[in-house]
């Protein structure tokens, strides 16, 4: 399950390397090729509330593998893809399929494991969930400099395969729940999603106005949190089985939970933005170069995972996540004391390893803490309010930090500031001497956000409620205890 669930989140930032490639390979506009990710992640992130609960309504594993088989297919068809509508096209598919798979994940691991053994479980869902966001531009670099921007797609497809075999072998077939479907829930939420979402995520793009004729980004935006208040009021007054039952919210940490996750999504996207760019265009550093200074992430992330998981099944783990949280936030405050036009590659890797600490007590302990009391029957539901939470988080962080950088750079450089996006014939280029203290002041002073989103994350996640002192034994949920 975790397999399927590295490549998804891998997907989402493998595309950004390969942008230019795929530019000049298919001999398209930017913003022809930036669609290629905005379907996507339009694709993915709408269907997330509806895709975890046909999890529970038909089978977690049968959901799954239906949306690791789209998955590995539309990318097959992204790598074959010779123009740039087919590509879109098959990275809509590609984003569906990640929909179906991800909820299914963290709802398998809440229901084959009993709540006071499930930290280990979860802690290595969560770190994947940290380490992909890095892997995916390193492995992307990696693969253009070897076979070419086809091969970014390409290589989903033997471990997608591999996947669905070791899934189909050992992910058991768990009880499902007779659900009526909630048709009209249904409408309101993907409609009211994806206008929030695409107006959000595009609204840069068309610079906050108009879109076509009467349609607006702000129109779209506000229309979306309109139907998506009539869908939670739909939600509590209908007769029938809503969507999303309100009772998980009844569960404190679930709420708690559900509420921190968006800070989350919303630092760690919006973080690597301005990292990047500073790393690339002041430092001089290739895309792969880049990410490799995110290795002491990664590193410590997982030499983390176990002990992590082991405490957050042996002891109350309410103060893990508040302190993963903090690391996080001290890690970027380290990139904004530490970063001159200047600075030793090596003092970089301070602050990432500060990260990589703090990703692993934030990503399983949380996870953990959140979906500790759901009822098995609502797990599916559970993932996905959870996962759209931190999706629609990573894509106001994209977004909002789009906008400071722009700002940001506009007041530092002024008329220069065209020239800090100059791109050349092998993509972006080093800044001129003189541009760099300023430009690595606007991206230093852009991080100040996510780091500030994240602090708030800490502050919510301190209202995380104890765990109970009993909860039974380790058993698939539907089996008999002697199983």
């Amino acid at each position: 399950m975790v397999l399927g669930f590295f490549m998804i989140l891998v997907d989402t930032t493998i595309v950004s390397v390969a942008n230019p490639s795929i530019m000049q390979g298919l001999d398209t506009t930017m913003v022809a090729t930036l669609w290629a990710t905005s379907a996507y992640l339009l694709a993915y992130a709408v269907p997330l509330l509806i895709t975890g609960r046909l999890g529970d309504r038909f089978g977690t594993r049968r959901i799954y593998l239906l949306g690791l088989a789209i998955f590995t297919l539309s990318s097959l068809a992204c790598g074959l893809a010779g123009n740039i509508e087919m590509l879109i096209l098959a990275r809509v598919l590609q984003g569906l399929g990640a929909s179906l798979m991800t909820p299914q994940t963290m709802a398998v691991i809440t229901r084959i494991f009993a709540p006071r053994e499930r930290g280990s479980a979860m802690a290595v869902w969560g770190v994947t969930a940290g380490v992909a966001t890095l892997v995916g531009p390193i492995l992307g670099g990696f693969l253009l400099d070897a076979w070419g921007w086809e091969w970014i797609f390409f290589i989903n497809v033997p471990v997608g395969a591999i996947a669905f075999i070791l899934a189909l072998r050992f992910v058991p077939k768990l009880p499902t729940s007779a659900h009526r479907f909630d048709w009209l829930g249904v409408i309101l939420s993907a409609a009211g999603m994806f206008l929030l979402v695409f107006g959000i995520q595009e609204g840069q793009g068309y610079e906050w106005g108009v879109i076509w004729g009467p349609i607006t980004v702000w129109g779209m935006i506000i229309t979306g949190l309109v139907l998506l208040v009539l869908f939670v009021v739909w939600q509590r007054v209908q007769r029938g089985e809503p969507l999303i039952p309100l009772q998980l919210f009844k569960d404190r940490n679930f709420s708690v939970g559900s509420a921190a996750i968006v800070t989350v999504g919303f630092s760690v996207t919006g973080m690597s933005l301005p990292l990047m760019f500073y790393l690339q265009l002041v430092l001089g550093q290739t895309p792969t170069q880049a990410a490799l200074m995110m290795v002491p992430m990664a590193v410590f992330s997982i030499a983390l995972a176990r002990p992590i998981g082991l405490l957050i099944d042996r002891r109350d783990p309410r103060r893990i996540p508040v302190l993963g949280l903090l690391l996080v936030a001290a890690g970027m405050l380290g990139y904004v004391l530490l970063a001159t036009p200047d600075t030793p590659i090596w003092v970089l890797l301070i602050p990432s390893a500060l990260l990589g600490v703090g990703n692993a007590c934030m990503w399983g302990p949380m996870a953990s803490l959140t979906t500790f009391s759901l009822d098995p029957a609502l797990a599916g539901a559970g993932s996905g309010v959870y996962n759209t939470s931190r999706q629609v988080g990573a894509v106001l962080g994209a977004a909002a930090m789009a906008m400071l950088m722009e700002s940001r750079i506009a007041a530092l450089l002024g008329s220069d500031a065209a020239a800090a996006s100059g791109h050349g014939a092998g993509g972006l280029t080093v800044l001129p001497e003189p541009l760099r203290a300023d430009f690595t002041a606007a991206m230093m002073q852009s991080m100040v956000m996510p780091m500030s989103v994240i602090l708030v994350g800490a502050f919510i996640a301190i209202w995380f409620s104890p765990r109970p002192e009993r909860t039974g034994e380790i058993r698939v949920v539907g089996e008999p205890a002697s199983a």
